[in-house]
């Protein structure tokens, strides 16, 4: 790969414009790839996250209080988990407990697959030290300017 400036010139280049810049392309790309399987992004994480719930499943608000830091969704949750419901990939119980059907499994599980493709192909050249190094400077960025910044 050849890179757009030299080390010199990158030094000076601003980090808002670069994570801005590779925050769409990798959103972009991931939620192309989700879309060819009828879902949503956050769809995703709901699925997700009801699974990781067991055979108890999870309540909305339990998905909903794991979920809100990402990617600013928040109470836009709740359109999303209607829409699995109404697709028939979660149902729920006398107790509101959401949990996957076996539809919603088995579109998770050839989804996981796909993400994995695509995770292979956004880390492609990129030796997990390097991709580690890159992490943590974007944390101390983060820290540095007061934010907070948290993944599950």
């Amino acid at each position: 790969m050849e890179y757009s400036h030299s080390d010199a010139e990158l030094i000076r280049q601003p980090i808002g414009y670069w994570s801005w810049a590779a925050h769409k392309a990798v959103v972009t790309y991931i939620r192309a790839g989700l879309s060819d399987f009828g879902l949503s992004q956050p769809q995703w994480w709901v699925l997700g996250q009801v699974l990781d719930g067991g055979e108890d499943g999870r309540s909305r608000a339990e998905v909903r209080a794991v979920l809100e830091g990402y990617l600013d969704v928040g109470a836009d949750l709740e359109p999303e988990i209607d829409a699995l419901l109404t697709r028939g990939l979660l149902t729920t119980d006398d107790e509101k407990r959401l949990r996957l059907t076996d539809e919603g499994r088995a579109l998770r599980e050839r989804v996981a697959e796909r993400q994995g493709a695509m995770r292979d192909r956004i880390h492609d050249g990129i030796p997990d030290e390097e991709y580690v190094a890159g992490l943590k400077v974007l944390q101390r960025m983060i820290h540095n300017v007061g934010g907070t910044a948290w993944h599950h």
